[in-house]
């Protein structure tokens, strides 16, 4: 396969043309760096290299005027609108870039087809004059409606006004560049009287562009050369050749001299494969695999273009290459907007744009843990970040001041006002802070430069960013708040890219549909082929309606589509292979049904084509519960885990998943403590147990009365209250979920009161025994030969008319079914049937075995979600089904016990039995 460009150079040379001085004018830049090689590969002999630019470079050469980037002709238009809009009707610099951007983009469409402006706006406000007429019928306009209608006779001055401002400043967007240079035209050729113009590889080109080509090849200054198919240009109704065909009929320098080139490609054998996959990812894996087959028949990558039709996919591209890929060339950039340094800045401006003195506790953490803020603080105190984080969470706060976080660390006051110190809604003031922390983080870095290499590339980006802020915030006023600046932050995160380095012509060439121009693959990949996307279809952003933009011939979605048909089929047009990829499962934001272009491949009947649909290829990976083995030294820690003792909570804990009772009692690890936001069960658990422990307690051994049980109802407020600050720290209970917990916790306490007042009423006679009654006692184990401790805390131990009860609360949902037992042995499988049941019976064995309690007694729940059950005593029973119940737990109920408590604990010592995973039902 030869190139286009190959062809052209050749062509040149045997025409005799002394390349070095030729100007070339290409599409894009990076068609350039391809011109270069092809010249080097073909000349003998060291010559001058020729001028090389893209076609933008040429205008802006043309014209005298430099382009003005996006931020700033934002800040300059809003000059103009200030001046033309009155006060009462301004908008705010954040609302108005909302819709000034699509304005601007209006403005150069005009100018680049060179329609008169004023013919376009009026056309436009008469439009919007005779709709209001036809809605509002003879009712007068409101103040909303006349406001509108004279926003649309203003544009003819906001733009003109933005015009004479850029003119004075020689810069321009990039209509108003190409208007400029087509009025310099004829300084430019006077200036350049013998200078030769190669323009290659264009299609559609806007009014300007024709205008300046024109009148450069009918003064003979100039050559143009297209690439375009016979298939093409020959089909009256191919939308490939929609635009050259055009060129050819109305240019009269077409009248005299023929169109170079059209060549047969096309039609040339070729290997096409259209592929469907599921989803994005699909498509991103099955390239992989694609690449790895390639690899695998040896072909040259260099040669072989991956085109990303949606350009979002290639960081999930990069992580699906094949190691085996050695040298890959991007072209396109990492978007800087996905580097780890920019959730740093985004949390910074989120939090700030709150215009509060108090940080969210979530935002701090994020802070403080980013792996980029972490070592600032290490390096300056041995407390560090994870302190602050641990003090935060500790103590449950939800907001804090920079001056509270002072005060709970040891770190440098600075560090702290570094981050959380206010910005005063001072864009200023945040650009200067958002500058120091990327100097402190540099000089951190620079310690280090071959290890934070990458980091320091992110760091000189968000640098330059910054730096256009504090110049733009410096020349121009709009920048009145935070919210402000962190829109037109964002507006420029959207464009700033990391590029990538190396050596843009070796390895596989990864690259969007735009830069493939003018440049040729014998193998391409191309990806996302689906309408919306190839082509792009239908898009509204713009002021002007469609039938005005047909009255004045400005493009319209039917000629950039063309466009994309263009870039497509030219694609093909020399390539061997040739492999696209479409998601087969349609998405409205990212692209619907298959693209037309490949059924009007198909259905052309030129090519073989082999058209299937992939499945990823999930592998099937069996699930493996995890084992962990007995080592000595976990038994060690099961040894020192019975000297210290088990409690009933940890056994059932064990019943549940004994993995969970070995990273917890074993290894000590225990489960991440997050900030209680909203109080936790737990902690609402924690505080009724506490509350009702300080009101029983001063009546052990004593009978209680109903005037006792009402003068602790009296407590409850100050009670509750007081254990809420013990346990919930420094949250807030005065407002929102917090507040509904904290009233449903007196809520409990009251009504558990009143079941008490009701027992008493009736003539029941009760004595508290205990309360948080601690139990520590020893128990033999004669098949391991060992003696482990029973430990545990009963929350009450009363005598009921004359009967023993263990009492254990519960402040969740318990069924009375959940405490009884039919057989034995499923008290050790069944956890969440039987927990409960095996939790009373332990503490029923221990105050036994303590002789704390003399036998029968009772054991059971009272739940406080479930009162009206009252006390739900545990019970066997002969049979699932059975009314038959027995309740009294006798000698003979706790040998039974016993034998299953002897069975858990043997199995929890043996050293043939590991530690199993159970799965989740």
């Amino acid at each position: 396969m030869t190139s286009f460009i190959h062809d052209i150079i050749v062509f040149l040379r045997e025409k005799n043309v002394d390349i070095s001085t030729v100007t070339f004018i290409l599409p894009s830049k990076r068609a350039g760096l391809f011109l270069k090689e092809t010249i080097s590969n073909l000349t003998e002999t060291s010559i001058f290299a020729p001028s090389i630019v893209s076609i933008e470079e040429f205008v802006e050469d043309v014209s005298g005027f430099t382009t003005v980037s996006n931020s700033e002709l934002l800040f300059e238009f809003y000059d103009s609108y200030l001046k033309h809009t009155p006060k009462a009707n301004v908008e705010s610099f954040d609302k108005f870039s909302k819709w000034a951007q699509i304005l601007i983009q209006d403005f150069n469409e005009i100018d680049r087809y060179l329609i008169e402006p004023s013919r376009v706006f009026e056309y436009l406000s008469a439009i919007k004059d005779i709709e209001n007429q036809h809605w509002s019928l003879d009712e007068a306009p409101t103040a909303y409606v006349k406001n509108y209608l004279l926003f649309w006779k203003r544009l003819k001055f906001y733009y003109q006004d933005l015009k004479n401002s850029l003119q004075e400043k020689k810069r321009g967007y990039q209509g108003m560049v190409y208007k400029e240079a087509v009025a310099q035209l004829h300084l430019y050729i006077k200036q350049n009287p013998s200078t030769k113009h190669i323009f290659v590889g264009f299609n559609a080109l806007n009014a300007c562009e024709e205008t300046i080509i024109q009148n450069l090849l009918n003064r003979e200054l100039a050559e143009i050369y297209w690439d375009i198919d016979e298939q093409f240009i020959k089909n009256p109704i191919h939308e490939a050749g929609l635009f050259i065909r055009a060129h050819q009929k109305k240019w009269r320098y077409f009248e005299n001299n023929p169109l170079q080139w059209i060549t047969t490609h096309y039609t040339e054998e070729k290997h096409i494969e259209i592929i469907g996959a599921p989803k994005n990812v699909g498509q991103i894996k099955h390239v992989g695999e694609l690449l790895s087959k390639l690899q695998d028949q040896n072909i040259d990558l260099k040669k072989t273009a991956l085109v990303l039709g949606d350009e979002t996919l290639l960081l999930p591209l990069l992580n699906s290459l094949p190691s085996s890929i050695e040298h890959v060339n991007i072209t396109m950039g990492l978007p800087i907007q996905f580097t780890p340094l920019a959730s740093l800045f985004e949390t910074l401006f989120r939090a700030h744009q709150l215009k509060s003195d108090r940080w969210y506790y979530k935002d701090i953490i994020g802070l403080l843990s980013h792996h980029y803020v972490k070592p600032l603080f290490e390096t300056t105190s041995t407390n560090g970040a994870d302190a602050l984080v641990n003090y935060i969470q500790d103590h449950n706060i939800t907001y804090a001041t920079a001056d509270q976080l002072k005060l709970w660390t040891t770190s440098n006051d600075s560090d702290i006002d570094l981050l959380f110190g206010s910005w005063e809604d001072t864009p200023k003031r945040a650009i200067a802070k958002c500058l120091e922390l990327i100097y402190k983080l540099k000089h951190y870095f620079d310690n280090d430069q071959t290890k934070y290499q990458l980091p320091l590339e992110y760091l000189y980006k968000f640098y330059t960013i910054f730096n256009e802020l504090d110049r733009l915030n410096g020349e121009f006023e709009h920048l009145n708040s935070i919210q402000v600046l962190y829109g037109l932050y964002k507006e420029l995160m959207k464009n700033e890219t990391l590029d990538f380095r190396g050596e843009p012509l070796q390895g596989l060439q990864i690259m969007g549909m735009l830069e493939t121009r003018v440049l040729d693959f014998e193998t391409v990949i191309l990806t996302s082929v689906n309408e919306g996307i190839l082509p792009a279809g239908k898009s509204n952003n713009s002021f002007i309606p469609f039938d005005v933009k047909l009255e004045n011939k400005l493009p319209t979605y039917k000629e950039k589509d063309a466009v994309y048909g263009y870039h497509f089929y030219r694609l093909l047009q020399r390539a061997k292979n040739i492999y696209i990829l479409y998601n087969t499962e349609p998405d409205v934001l990212k692209g619907g049904e298959k693209s037309r272009f490949i059924t009007q491949l198909m259905i052309e009947n030129i090519h073989n084509i082999k058209h299937y649909v992939v499945s990823p290829k999930v592998p099937v990976i069996a699930t493996q519960l995890e084992h962990i083995k007995k080592t000595p030294e976990v038994l060690k820690g099961i040894q020192r885990l019975a000297e210290k003792g088990f409690s009933p909570s940890s056994l059932t804990n064990y019943i549940r998943n004994p993995m969970d009772f070995y990273l917890d009692k074993i290894l000590g690890i225990s489960k991440f403590e997050d900030v209680e936001e909203n109080v936790a069960l737990n902690t609402l658990g924690t505080v009724i147990h506490n509350t009702l422990e300080d009101f029983y307690a001063p009546f052990v051994g004593r009978f209680i009365t109903i005037k006792d049980v009402q003068q602790m109802k009296q407590q409850i407020h100050d009670t509750v209250n007081l254990h809420f600050k013990k346990e919930y720290k420094s949250g807030d209970i005065t407002k929102g979920k917090n507040l509904i917990i904290y009233e449903i916790a007196k809520r409990y306490v009251t009504n558990f009161l009143n079941l008490e007042i009701t027992d008493l009423k009736q003539g029941n006679a009760i004595k508290i025994i205990a309360i948080e009654a601690d139990n520590k006692v020893p128990l033999y184990v004669e098949s391991i030969d060992k003696t482990v401790i029973l430990r545990g805390k009963v929350d009450r131990v009363d005598e009921y008319n004359g009967t023993t009860r263990i009492i254990d609360y519960k402040t969740g949902r318990v069924e009375p079914g959940k405490v009884e037992i039919v057989e034995w042995d499923d008290i050790l499988t069944d956890y969440d049937k039987y927990s409960k049941s095996f939790q009373v019976l332990t503490y029923a064995y221990m105050m036994f075995k303590s002789s704390q309690i003399q036998l029968p007694v009772e054991a059971g729940i009272i739940s406080f979600k479930s009162l009206s059950s009252g006390f739900m005593k545990f019970a066997t029973k002969p049979s699932t089904y059975s009314r038959k119940k027995d309740q009294l737990i006798s000698e003979e109920t706790l040998d039974a016990f016993e034998i299953q408590l002897k069975l858990l604990i043997s199995e929890i010592f043996n050293p043939e039995i590991d530690f199993i995973e159970k799965p989740l039902e």
